[in-house]
């Protein structure tokens, strides 16, 4: 199904599976919807009204003729969320997906029922911390690497430096069936735009407390958040969970064992069942 967006004539697709309470997933960055497919297929349907959609730029979605920023992601998830789904929502968000999910719930709050994000990239939260210094160092490295190499033109040679040193880890990449490894490589442009966004990983931890998420949905308190973290990922995202741990009120954390940062393909049943028994109870 699509939905077009207000002003740059560019639409979003999605596909609904399943009935009940609605729970829309949110895709990273190199990525899109198809992605949620091992997810799917655990028995998320079974217990929601799955909503997957690609990110503009992503998949089926359009892209806006100039590069767009994560306010703009932000705001495609609320038109989707008020003129798709029809009613407060979980949100599901994965790496940079939770970021724009965590963005617009600390300005949105009314369209949420919870939240779920796993091992959003929020580099900024951290960026005062020295301690985190050392652990953070080799990602903006590595993520600067990536953008050179595609303004370069070098699509799948940055591809495969962003699955192997800064997301997956070493030998991920050729891991990959070769055609994933096309998809991923063709969204390099779209990564590049991401980038372009000063504000990319950046989150006003102040909308966090009592002025975000602090009144939360329905009318029943602090919007309840879940945080997850593969236990196999790289350490810095522990730096990040902790910093919004600090400032969520109302926060659940869940460490899915041998996981790493994207658990819904390696590790689908045991995430949809985390987020199941969060969401579910709500």
């Amino acid at each position: 199904m699509r939905l077009e967006r207000d002003g740059d004539g560019g639409d979003l697709f999605y596909e609904v599976h399943g009935e009940g309470e609605p729970l829309v997933l949110v895709h990273g960055s190199w990525a899109d919807r198809t992605d949620w497919a091992p997810l799917l297929d655990a028995g998320l349907p079974e217990s929601f009204r799955v909503v997957a959609y690609d990110r503009r730029g992503h998949g089926g979605s359009g892209a806006a003729p100039e590069p767009g920023s994560r306010r703009q992601d932000e705001d495609d998830l609320a038109t989707l969320l008020e003129e798709a789904v029809g009613e407060p929502a979980h949100v599901v968000g994965n790496s940079f997906g939770g970021s724009v999910t965590l963005g617009l719930a600390a300005r949105r709050p009314e369209l949420f029922r919870s939240v779920g994000v796993h091992e959003p990239p929020l580099l900024g939260v951290v960026a005062d911390d020295p301690a985190a210094a050392g652990l953070l160092r080799p990602t903006v490295t590595g993520i600067a690497s990536v953008v050179a190499l595609i303004r370069e033109g070098e699509r799948e040679r940055a591809a495969r430096v962003f699955v192997n040193d800064v997301a997956l880890g070493p030998g991920a990449w050729e891991e990959m069936p070769e055609e994933d490894r096309r998809a991923v490589a063709a969204l390099a442009d779209t990564f590049a735009d991401e980038q372009a966004d000063p504000d990319w990983a950046t989150l006003d931890l102040d909308a966090l407390g009592s002025g975000g998420l602090g009144s939360g949905a329905l009318d029943r308190g602090a919007l309840p958040v879940l945080l997850t973290h593969g236990t196999d990922s790289p350490p810095w995202f522990v730096t990040v969970l902790d910093r919004l741990t600090e400032a969520l009120p109302d926060v659940r954390r869940v460490d899915i064992e041998g996981a790493g940062h994207v658990p819904h393909t390696t590790h689908p049943a045991e995430y949809a069942a985390a987020l199941t028994t969060f969401a579910g109870r709500r």
